[in-house]
């Protein structure tokens, strides 16, 4: 696959993470609606679903119990020590596994599903990630991950430009680069938008803030912002219905393994 430019700080993402892991649940609404959405495709594409199930980036493990709710083994596996002790805490899983998604600790062929929700985005390489997925599944599994594609969260980064010329959030992969990740593997792909609408600015930072998102490539985002400039980024933000809109573009595959 080539040489890889770490450009993710996996340690910074880990703590991120980390700290967010007591408010993670109630501020991830954006992932349950995401991984709701990745089980619905599966299982309109009638998918021969096996037992032996991997949470890739499982968080505080809320899908690697409904995984287990449909009577499946499941390995939940995070960078964050913090993440992984919550989902321990809620006895979310069978096994649990800390690791990063681009070098899985795991044997090949080793489960029939890789299911990983909005995790992949946090990897320096997709190829490489949907790459290691792949080889843990086995022949006849699928991997099925979401992800988020350029344009999210541009609302933001314009606002933010406006503030202080910098966009203060991550770039993510084009349409094409993410379909040319999948093109080694025959795969389904479909995208779709999602935009959250929040009273100010505060709110809306505390929204990334309490899912860990607040690592960008580079450097973290730093706290939430004095009051002046959080006053300064709400006057710059382009308002919709009177709130403050952050869109995320989303992105939902399923990779057939053979």
């Amino acid at each position: 696959m080539g040489a890889v430019t770490e450009l993710v700080n996996k340690k910074a993402v880990a703590d991120a993470f980390s700290r967010a892991a007591a408010s993670y649940e109630q501020a991830a609404e954006l992932q349950r609606q995401s991984g709701e959405s990745l089980l619905a495709l599966a299982r309109e594409q009638n998918l021969p679903l096996g037992n032996q199930v991997l949470d890739a980036g499982c968080g505080t493990g809320y899908f690697s119990r409904r995984w287990r709710e449909m009577g499946k083994t499941v390995t939940a596996l995070d960078i964050s020590a913090g993440m992984l002790l919550r989902a321990q805490e809620l006895e979310s899983a069978d096994h649990y596994v800390p690791g990063d998604i681009e070098r899985l600790p795991l044997a090949d062929n080793s489960v029939d599903i890789s299911f990983s929700n909005l995790a992949v985005q946090w990897c320096n390489a997709l190829p490489r990630a949907l790459g290691e997925l792949e080889r843990v599944t086995r022949p006849g599994g699928v991997v099925l991950f979401s992800t988020l594609a350029e344009g999210s969260l541009n609302q933001l980064s314009q606002a933010w430009m406006k503030v202080d010329g910098r966009p203060h959030v991550n770039s993510f992969l084009t349409p094409d680069k993410i379909a040319e990740a999948c093109a080694p593997f025959r795969h389904h792909v479909e995208f779709s938008q999602h935009t959250a609408l929040f009273a100010d600015a505060m709110s809306l930072m505390r929204s990334l803030k309490g899912i860990g998102a607040t690592h960008i490539k580079g450097g973290r985002l730093g706290g939430l912002g004095g009051r002046q400039r959080l006053a300064s980024l709400e006057k710059h933000y382009v308002r919709q219905e009177g709130k403050l809109p952050l869109t995320y573009r989303l992105v939902y595959g399923i990779l057939y393994c053979e």
